[in-house]
């Protein structure tokens, strides 16, 4: 596996990266840790709103999935309902459901220092909230994911994501291997303030 592709970004390739995010119509936070990124993403959110939480390593790492789906009445976590329902009599209405949230939180395989995104899904489960459904987008990112541009990050997919995914979802769900059967590429958002990607300055996720 290639290391390189766990190598924090300098200040300035942060900076950089910021910047072009802006200027794609995604709006960059940076943060130090995953605390700061937890606290953050939770300021971002009003109380009350229906949230759903996208399955990501980087999110269950901070607490950030557990703290939105817990009990407590702050949130509507859309998962809550989910777990209710029937896959085999409401499986249309479960999707219908996980494609158009209020807020959809999670993270993502690579960011491009020229501003572009990259999320690669064996499902594809978690796409179609971030391309248009949701009304606001959430993003938790280890600033490790930042690359140079998208073939890059299309490398960093292959090359690093994916072996790692592919431990995760055998211990998780009992599979030989996961699988990037899709890929969503945001290059720009139209919708001003619709998108914001917190970036940490450390490791978090694959």
């Amino acid at each position: 596996m290639n290391n390189k592709w766990n190598k924090l970004a300098n200040d300035q390739t942060i900076q950089n990266t910021v910047k072009a995010l802006g200027q794609n119509g995604i709006e960059a936070l940076v943060v130090r840790s995953g605390k700061e990124a937890k606290t953050k993403a939770l300021e971002l959110i009003p109380l009350g709103s229906e949230v759903m939480t996208m399955t990501s390593v980087t999110l269950d790492t901070i607490g950030l999935s557990k703290e939105i789906n817990k009990t407590n009445g702050k949130f509507r976590p859309a998962r809550d309902k989910l777990y209710t329902m029937d896959r085999k009599t409401q499986a249309q209405e479960m999707k219908r459901l996980g494609v158009a949230p209020a807020y959809v939180i999670g993270s993502v395989h690579a960011v491009t220092v020229d501003g572009h995104v990259l999320i690669a899904s064996n499902t594809g489960s978690q796409l179609p909230a971030y391309a248009y459904g949701a009304s606001k987008v959430i993003w938790v990112v280890g600033a490790q994911k930042i690359v140079k541009n998208t073939s890059e990050g299309m490398k960093r997919i292959y090359e690093y994501s994916l072996p790692l995914e592919s431990v995760r979802a055998k211990k998780a769900y009992g599979v030989p291997a996961s699988a990037v059967n899709k890929i969503l590429i945001i290059n720009k958002e139209i919708q001003p303030g619709r998108i914001k990607l917190i970036l940490v300055k450390e490791k978090l996720g694959f």
